[in-house]
């Protein structure tokens, strides 16, 4: 059963190392607004629209989803203010390992979204999706196996699943490397992961927004809520803090294991993930970072996946792309209207 008291290993502060806060006028003078078509819909969007920040130190990126509040927003913006202006830890490895990404598609689909993971054995199926039913979830994770026999499948529900119909899927779905957040509530994913051990069910629970979108990212580790955090870049502030939050839950009495991931990343934020993957003690597990696919065009050539690894080497916009993929004038004035407010929040 999940513990009732709290884990009392030291917290570290909630952010360390902030990226300096540039002017404003500077900060809009160096941002390009773009707007990247997608091959299927994908957390609900068919395009994918970012701001891009020609920094001093490199190339940052700015995408919080435009449902995100102000406040939550300056978080992200802080992830793109250290890739800018402050530069990118060194990466500490050539390549990492990472998965394939499979949208809330019909499994005919499947097969032709999984050739575009050259190498990838391990598969993220999007399931819960609104208006669908579990046999449709079922039959997408069973497309999935029927084309990598051997695949390692995890399945993310992004809150979708009372506790109840988590432990029905985790029966229905079959072998599950992990369940990734599949209740809204780290109290929740408390409760689903005592019941997958209590009925036999190897299936581990993953927290994504039990630690990106809360106040407190450690109470996940404090409730034994969860076996794996799944960490994005620009929703926790940048690199250096997502390192920092890894490290702590890793040594929690949690012992949590990490798997870095896209918050659907143009090649910019891409960067930043892949160093931050790179970065974390051995084995890694495989990244959630081979999402660029799921554009039809992006602001750089698409890296190489080569034996489902992708290179660490950064790489930077091409100018072409960004006046082809440019967003129309009343989209680009929304994003400076929000990146102005958003900018207010860092202090």
């Amino acid at each position: 059963m999940p513990p009732t008291a709290p884990d009392h290993t030291p917290r570290p502060e909630p952010c360390f190392e902030p990226s300096p806060k540039p002017a404003l006028d500077d900060l809009i003078a160096r941002s390009h607004v773009v707007a990247l078509p997608m091959r299927a819909r994908f957390r609900g969007i068919t395009t994918r629209e970012a701001l891009l920040i020609e920094g001093p130190r490199g190339w940052g990126e700015w995408a919080p989803f435009p449902e995100y509040e102000d406040a939550e927003a300056a978080t992200w913006l802080r992830g793109a203010l250290e890739s800018a202006y402050a530069g990118l830890p060194p990466a500490r490895a050539e390549s990492v390992e990472v998965n394939a990404t499979i949208p809330a598609v019909e499994p005919g689909r499947v097969p032709g979204l999984l050739a575009r993971y050259p190498g990838c054995t391990t598969v993220k199926v999007k399931v819960a999706e609104r208006g669908q039913r579990l046999a449709e979830d079922v039959a997408r994770v069973e497309a999935v196996r029927a084309a990598i026999p051997d695949a390692l499948v995890r399945v993310d529900a992004n809150r979708g699943w009372t506790v109840g119909q988590a432990l029905k899927a985790a029966r229905a779905l079959g072998p599950l490397d992990y369940m990734e957040q599949p209740c809204a509530t780290v109290e929740e994913l408390a409760e689903l992961r005592a019941g997958l051990r209590a009925a036999g069910i190897p299936a581990r629970v993953a927290a994504d927004e039990s630690i990106r979108r809360v106040r407190d990212p450690y109470r996940v580790a404090d409730l034994m809520a969860a076996d794996v955090a799944v960490l994005k870049v620009a929703p926790l502030g940048g690199v250096r803090r997502l390192l920092g939050i890894a490290g702590h839950l890793r040594g929690s009495r949690a012992r949590m294991g990490a798997t870095v991931a896209s918050a659907l990343d143009t090649a910019v934020g891409m960067n930043a993930g892949l160093v931050a993957a790179s970065c974390l003690p051995e084995p890694q597990a495989p990244a959630g970072l081979a999402t660029q696919s799921l554009f039809v065009e992006d602001v750089a050539a698409p890296r190489a996946l080569v034996g489902g690894r992708l290179s660490t080497a950064p790489v930077v916009p091409e100018r072409g792309r960004l006046e082809s993929l440019a967003a129309p004038a009343g989209r680009r004035a929304w994003w400076i209207e929000r990146l102005s407010r958003c900018w207010d929040h860092l202090d």
